[in-house]
């Protein structure tokens, strides 16, 4: 184990790059934070930047529940644009956490700010900029991942503790064959999620001090110590060799565990 950083003001959102560096946020310092060859660098970009993904040109995609917005930020030029902030007429519900399809489909999580809330939903941006809600009527919807394949799609609904599987149709935009995946416990509930390339879930548990681990088949494996009690998220190294990535909220930590496994690109 090793602690990679400390003295984060609320850390989320750890992704990889293309370069093999790593990228988290402090969300509510309002900065992102790169990690290339054990040096950081923070870049201020205001709002409350929360999970991040990356596409195939190395642009930074973040979710801002401060601004209710979709922004990307290119580190070469140092610059930050706003996609998205609204749909349907109306502010995005405090966006949460994003992930990439196969096609370049940006899918991602509004949850609001309320664990009780069944307002919460499911949104894609397609290729085109096109904007949709694709499911609804969640409570916090939070963490998300494809499967290895991205036949399938996992959510992460804090407010009832749950994991979801649900079937994507890349080309049609469109979920389908909602199944229980797993029920996590813990006392707040699920955070962010992220798979190994053999299809083993790995989830931040909220208040638990784990990263809980269930297989394919759906079966509870031994936890991972996240090294404080509130891990928000956590990313798993695709090269196998820095192992996986953990926030930690409450002793505002980046923890680096060892694994043996590989992450999904």
């Amino acid at each position: 184990m090793r602690i990679l950083l400390t003295g984060l003001n609320f850390p989320e959102g750890p992704c990889f790059d293309r370069n093999g560096d790593i990228w988290l946020v402090e969300k509510e310092a309002g900065n992102l934070i790169l990690i290339s060859n054990s040096i950081s660098r923070r870049y201020k970009v205001d709002g409350a930047p929360n999970g991040i993904a990356i596409d195939q040109n190395n642009l930074i995609w973040f979710c801002d529940s401060r601004q209710n917005s979709i922004r990307t930020f290119d580190p070469l030029l140092n610059l930050n644009t706003t996609i998205v902030n609204q749909i349907e007429g109306k502010s995005l519900k405090m966006p949460n956490d994003l992930a990439f399809d196969k096609l370049g489909n940006l899918l991602f999580t509004c949850p609001g700010d309320s664990l009780d809330d069944n307002t919460g939903y499911i949104c894609c941006l397609g290729q085109d900029r096109s904007l949709a809600k694709i499911y609804a009527g969640m409570r916090y919807p939070n963490g998300l991942a494809f499967n290895t394949d991205q036949s399938k799609l996992f959510v992460a609904e804090t407010g009832t503790h749950k994991i979801w599987q649900f079937d994507w149709d890349t080309e049609e935009k469109k979920l389908s064959n909602q199944i229980l995946f797993a029920e996590t416990g813990g006392p707040v509930g699920p955070d962010g999620i992220a798979f190994d390339d053999e299809e083993n879930l790995y989830v931040a548990v909220y208040g638990s001090g784990q990263i809980k681990i269930w297989n394919p088949a759906g079966l509870q494996q031994p936890p991972i110590d996240a090294i404080g009690e509130n891990p928000t998220n956590c990313a798993i190294d695709p090269s196998g060799l820095k192992g996986i990535i953990i926030t930690e909220a409450r002793k505002g930590f980046l923890v680096q565990q060892p694994l043996t496994k590989k992450g999904i690109v």
